[in-house]
């Protein structure tokens, strides 16, 4: 994954002799068209948190949480290995049309798992002291919380900057190659953790 950053860092440098034109193409920071689609959702999300539905709940919080772990495991696993193998322009093609995408995802999934869980939990009883696996929903919000931290606090600002950074007449390569490092490997890092919670998951499922 660190190949991404060794490769866009030097990107500036290698434009000259080659004549390979590396300015990005045109991009919105933020996808206007998927605003609809995210407004949606979380209408949704309140509107099934206000009127306790149970099943929609359920749903939101399942869907949430395993669009957000499987994604993590590939941008972090998959992505990210084959990103570092392409070609210079292909990175920054990529990065343009992939990352404002994400700028709409993941804050969508992550405010879809935790507050689909939460009212999850309190409708089951499982927020209650005296609940048998009561440790292990505890144990499931401190790793979900540590993870929402990540991916609210670091991944998505590093994100944003990116883009930010690739919308200037000349984006700076060593500041786009340490921005992606960091994101990709803490999309790795959150994947890593989302095994933790599908053990606990599974287990409280299961007992």
């Amino acid at each position: 994954m660190t190949d991404v950053t060794d490769h866009i860092a030097t990107a500036s440098h290698e434009a000259a002799p080659s004549g390979t034109a590396l300015a990005p193409p045109s991009f919105q920071i933020v996808p206007l068209r998927g605003l609809p689609i995210v407004a949606v959702v979380l209408v949704g999300l309140v509107v099934t948190i206000g009127t306790n539905q149970l099943w929609a709940t359920d749903f939101l919080h399942v869907v949430g949480g395993g669009i957000w772990t499987a994604l993590d495991l590939f941008l972090g696993f998959v992505i990210g290995p084959i990103l570092g193998r392409l070609s210079i322009p292909a990175r920054i093609e990529f990065t343009t049309r992939f990352m404002p995408k994400m700028v709409l995802i993941m804050p969508t999934l992550v405010v879809c798992t935790l507050a689909g869980g939460f009212q999850l939990a309190r409708h089951l009883g499982d927020l209650n002291s005296s609940y048998s696996h009561h440790s292990w929903v505890v144990a499931s919000f401190i790793v979900v919380a540590v993870m929402a931290v990540i991916a609210l606090g670091v991944l998505e600002p590093a994100n944003i900057a990116v883009l930010f950074e690739l919308k200037k007449p000349q984006p700076n390569g060593e500041i786009i190659g340490r921005l992606m490092r960091r994101f990709i490997m803490t999309a790795g890092i959150t994947g890593a953790m989302q095994v933790a919670t599908l053990v606990i998951m599974t287990r409280l499922a299961t007992t």
